[in-house]
């Protein structure tokens, strides 16, 4: 089912249940739920643009607001249930304490960019709440960015469709695949520093977080 197909589908969810829907499968998403959030945003701005059934700003209020209370959930549960579960059965993909100390220390330098521009990837956008819980980050920090990054998410692609109409699926998909890309190629680059010097990052770990 192509791109297209799927928005015709969710634009019928939207007749029938209001905003309501948009904000419960953007926030499911971003609590980890594998749902299309993004497509259902952009399906609802292009109803807001064609017919008077719904209007932009509701539309952008609703994904706003799921993206913002469903990365809480995400980061809630991540803080509550992350690093137990990774402490328990991180050995099994060579999660020692060591590199669990690294993943902290990670998001405690860039944790922030994450969760912000994470919300723009398509997998992460997943992840990202669940990865900040589970790492440590601090709360204020936390929602500073997330409501930051879930308002100008919706705003971007809720006022972008609206303005662009149906070339907004050709545009989506793109920065879709651009993103994605762009996110594997960071995360090996990542995952190669981490690997070449990963004595001298546990090192400064120690240093910056030395209750980790």
């Amino acid at each position: 089912m192509d791109f297209a197909s799927i928005s015709s589908s969710l634009i019928r969810l939207i007749q029938v249940h209001g905003p309501w829907i948009i904000s419960v499968v953007v926030a499911l998403e971003s609590a980890g739920v594998p749902l299309p959030g993004e497509t259902i945003l952009v399906a609802a701005a292009l109803l807001a643009a064609a017919t008077n059934q719904i209007d932009i700003v509701v539309v952008v209020a609703a994904a706003a607001a799921g993206a913002i209370i469903g990365d809480g959930i995400g980061y809630t549960v991540g803080r509550r249930f992350g690093m137990p579960l990774l402490r328990k059965y991180g050995r099994y993909i060579r999660l020692d304490e060591n590199r669990l100390l690294i993943g902290r220390y990670l998001f405690f330098r860039y944790g922030s960019a994450v969760v912000f521009f994470g919300r723009f990837v398509a997998v992460l956008r997943m992840f990202a709440a669940l990865l900040a819980g589970a790492n440590g980050m601090p709360a204020g920090r936390f929602f500073l960015f997330n409501v930051t990054g879930g308002i100008c998410w919706a705003c971007v692609f809720g006022f972008g469709a609206h303005a662009v109409g149906t070339e907004i699926y050709k545009i989506s998909e793109t920065l879709s695949l651009v993103s994605l890309g762009l996110f594997i190629g960071a995360g090996s680059a990542l995952s190669i520093i981490v690997r070449r010097y990963e004595i001298v990052i546990l090192r400064q770990a120690q240093r910056a977080l030395p209750d980790g």
